[in-house]
């Protein structure tokens, strides 16, 4: 392989700001990086004393580059933010969870519904958080229902009703979708004290609520005393495992660790003085980079990837080292003015010392469990006598209740655990009802296509099942190149189902593998096997309550939501449909004769 010109290449470079990239001879990005001047940050690589092995190694593996020029370095670093995305170069840090984060809703209909939202907050209405993860979310919104009996129902659901739901027996709502429960003054008085208790304004909703409560007793209405007080306990009950409390309105605060080519970095999100939560990353750390760099190719990415919430102050546990231009970018971004602090002050440093022992407890965790991951490895390593390391497991497994609604999943594990952004699941379709052997031949078949579509082939290919199954993956595998082909290992479930019981079965000659129920090696083939287990099963659950979820009748063309809700008042609901005559159903305003006759045939073919 011809070696990389640097000197060529750097004759004709701009000295405008710019994002570059560094390709290996496998056409492969290997790094991206931005500049102020090109010219001047990409001749830094090349000369004839480099210091840091990182950038040594770099180097050696150019072979070719590529620049692209912005107008300035906040579009710099946008670019940059996106093919670090893109491609996720191995000597960058790459952040692995992009998502946005969670928060609750507040529409602005006439009678507002309180609901779970991710991305775009583009809905009218008012967004509260955001909150750490989708469980802490639902779990503020179950405490909620219990206090303030605002819908969180769908609403086309809300539109729909005739009468209260059960949501309205277990006094979880007040049922303002039906008139005559609840007038729009007290729904609307409802809603706005859940919007104080959202903004953390705990106390002014229990003085109110107290003043409700003694007027109604006045007016000897005991009955709206006696609910007032109920909502009052449960607030003080909610207050009492409250969030940790401050008197910042708007903050971010992040703590650091690293470890080795492990880091840690814990974020906590504080709005309207309380402290919703806080979640750690382990972003993937290249080679030698050292503590600082790492930090601030996360902190870019963190914010600039997916919907994230920019606030007005963040507590940084290092300085960045264009910290004045970052906090332009960010500013520009969020449309105000964002500040760094480094936890000079009480409060700030608080925060931050809570976040840096987080950081340094959630490294140690990792750093223990991926200690025991490996170990599991070289264990089964030489439990199958094998020459070269294993680096992706996969495992299939098949779930259905009676035959319907069948999904596979497949997992994949690969050094360091679940590799979750590889999962897959598939709906299985055109096989009989119930025959498992059919549906794992068909996963595979949309799994592995052919041995040149697939980029990743595994080095061990888990079966959960008997030998029927893995004689499909034998079956299926049987014209690949033996160079391509993965090792099949069928897993069967011992007589009494109890872990540890498992028989795990070599492909072709179909020998047992004979295991002890403390190896190493087999608990990282049961976490492998319950991995996939529960994939499938949630997977199938979902498909399921899809289905149970949609009307017979959504599936009949010409009839929308107001005939289905016509056909349903007029008939007495779906069964007393099922039992109409042509003309009955006829008879049911807005449906014509021919369409009457399309959906009798629907309903009894």
């Amino acid at each position: 392989m011809a070696s990389f010109d640097a000197s060529a290449f750097l004759k004709n470079l701009s000295n405008q700001p710019g994002v570059y990239r560094m390709y290996n001879a496998q056409e492969e990005v290997i790094y991206v990086g931005k500049a102020k001047n090109l010219k001047k940050r990409v001749s830094s690589y090349f000369r004839a004393q480099v210091d840091n092995a990182k950038t040594r190694s770099l180097v050696s593996q150019i072979a070719t580059m590529d620049v692209t020029v912005v107008n300035s370095e906040t579009e710099a670093f946008l670019l940059e933010n996106n093919f670090i995305k893109k491609y996720k170069p191995r000597y960058n840090v790459v952040l692995r969870d992009d998502k946005s984060y969670p928060f609750i809703f507040l529409s602005d209909h006439e009678h507002p519904r309180l609901s779970f939202h991710r991305g775009p907050q583009k809905r009218k209405g008012e967004y509260f958080g955001p909150y750490p993860s989708a469980w802490s979310v639902r779990e503020s919104l179950r405490s909620m229902q219990k206090i303030f009996p605002v819908r969180q129902c769908e609403d086309s659901y809300y539109r729909a009703r005739s009468r209260p739901c059960l949501q309205y027996q277990m006094q979880r709502c007040s049922a303002p979708c039906v008139e005559g429960y609840v007038s729009d003054e007290e729904y609307a008085e409802q809603v706005n004290l859940a919007r104080l208790f959202l903004k953390g304004k705990n106390q002014q909703v229990i003085g109110t609520l107290v003043d409700r409560m003694e007027q109604a007793s006045v007016d000897m209405n005991f009955e709206a005393a006696a609910r007032y007080r109920d909502q009052i306990t449960a607030l003080r009950k909610v207050q009492e495992r409250q969030w940790v409390a401050g008197t910042q309105d708007e903050m971010d605060v992040f703590g650091f660790a690293m470890k080795g080519n492990m880091a840690c970095i814990q974020s906590m999100f504080i709005r309207d003085r309380q402290l919703l939560g806080s979640k750690a990353f382990f972003p993937k750390v290249p080679p030698t980079a050292n503590e600082q760099e790492v930090f601030e190719a996360f902190f870019l990415q963190f914010y600039l990837a997916g919907n994230k919430v920019i606030p007005k102050q963040i507590v940084v546990p290092v300085e960045l080292t264009d910290e004045e231009a970052i906090a332009d970018l960010l500013s520009s971004e969020a449309g105000y003015r964002v500040k760094f602090f480094r936890g000079a002050r009480d409060e700030k440093r608080r925060y931050l010392d809570l976040a840096q022992n987080n950081a340094t407890s959630a490294l140690e965790a990792r750093f223990v469990e991926q200690k025991s991951v490996h170990a599991r490895y070289l264990d089964l390593e030489g439990t199958l006598v094998r020459e070269t390391p294993i680096q992706r497991m996969e495992c299939f497994d098949i779930s259905h209740t009676s035959g319907q609604q069948t999904v596979a999943s497949c997992v994949v594990f690969n050094r360091e655990g679940p590799l979750k952004t590889d999962y897959r699941r598939y709906n299985i379709e055109d096989i009989t009802p119930g025959d498992d052997y059919a549906a794992m031949a068909q996963a595979l078949k949309r799994r592995y296509k052919t041995p040149t579509e697939v980029s990743k082939i595994p080095d061990i290919l888990f079966i959960d099942g008997g030998k029927g199954q893995l004689a499909q993956a034998e079956t299926f595998f049987t014209d690949w190149p033996a160079d391509k082909k993965p090792m099949l290992i069928g897993v069967a479930k011992g007589t009494t189902r109890k872990p540890g019981l498992e028989t795990l079965i070599l492909e072709d000659t179909h020998e047992t593998i004979p295991m002890e129920s403390h190896a190493p090696a087999l608990h990282l083939i049961q976490h492998i096997r319950d991995e996939s287990h529960r994939f499938a099963i949630t997977g199938h659950r979902n498909r399921r309550q899809k289905v149970k979820n949609t009307s017979t009748l959504e599936g009949i063309p010409g009839v929308g939501a107001k005939r289905r809700q016509a056909l349903l008042k007029y008939m007495g609901g779906l069964q007393g449909l099922k039992r109409a005559s042509k003309d009955e159903i006829a008879s049911v305003p807005g449906i014509s004769t021919d369409l009457a006759e399309t959906i009798y045939d629907h309903l009894h073919n």
